[in-house]
């Protein structure tokens, strides 16, 4: 018998709306502006000087490494970058795997445990896409945060199916499948070699819930004992 009381989505996280909501906010904005409803003549321009402003620059970066310059508003850029989107569609598919695989994270991790997920996978795709493509176009979009998540939920997968004796390697199907889509799109359509920092942002995902995750730290020392 179901509840009538019960609300008809199922509710996320609070701190899967804190992520969500500037990407959100910032569509609406950009959307807005797109279509003249506010802001005039200028707003059609106003994705465009979003991304500006809050991508992630991989030749930035190195001109700060090389000159020991890190203004504020360049630093920013490492973790502003994945509530900008480079359209629509694009932040649409970042926003719905986040609230997707933020529910599922965050029924099981600590809110800043998500967060700290979420923000640090971001960082270190970033930090290795400049790293690896210092020539390349600058990041926009979420998707690294959320390849981050995904590193996540694949950490909850591992564990899972090896408290059940099976095939562990199996949590990682969903990474290969999505990866193996995006490699796919690229060869087909070309396009930047963002896959980079979403892989380095899963990874991330996956290393750090071993220490945040409910639980992990005491299992990775139990782990190190049986050694």
């Amino acid at each position: 018998m179901s509840d009538p009381n019960a609300p008809p989505l199922n509710p996320l996280p609070s701190v899967v709306w804190l992520l969500a909501l500037p990407v959100i906010a910032m569509e609406i904005v950009l959307g807005a502006g797109a279509q003249g409803l506010i802001g005039g003549p200028e707003a059609v321009g106003w994705r465009m000087r979003a991304m500006e402003q809050f991508a992630f620059s991989p030749r930035v970066m190195h001109w700060m490494l090389g000159t020991g310059q890190f203004p504020p508003g360049h630093m920013a850029r490492i973790v502003t970058y994945p509530f900008v989107h480079a359209s629509f569609t694009h932040a649409l598919f970042a926003l719905v795997f986040l609230l997707a695989l933020g529910k599922m994270v965050g029924e099981i991790f600590r809110a800043w445990a998500v967060a700290l997920i979420f923000f640090g996978s971001a960082i270190m795709g970033a930090l290795v896409y400049g790293v690896l493509l210092p020539q390349a176009a600058p990041l926009v979009g979420g998707y690294p945060a959320v390849y981050g998540l995904i590193g996540a939920f694949s950490f909850l997968m591992w564990v899972r199916l090896g408290r059940t004796g099976a095939n562990q390697y199996r949590a990682f199907s969903l990474i290969a499948m999505l990866l193996g889509i995006q490699l796919l799109f690229g060869l087909l359509f070309g396009g930047p070699p963002d896959w980079v920092a979403d892989l380095a942002g899963f990874v991330t995902g996956f290393v750090l819930s071993l220490l945040v995750g409910p639980g992990s730290w005491g299992r990775v020392l139990a782990k190190l004992r049986q050694r």
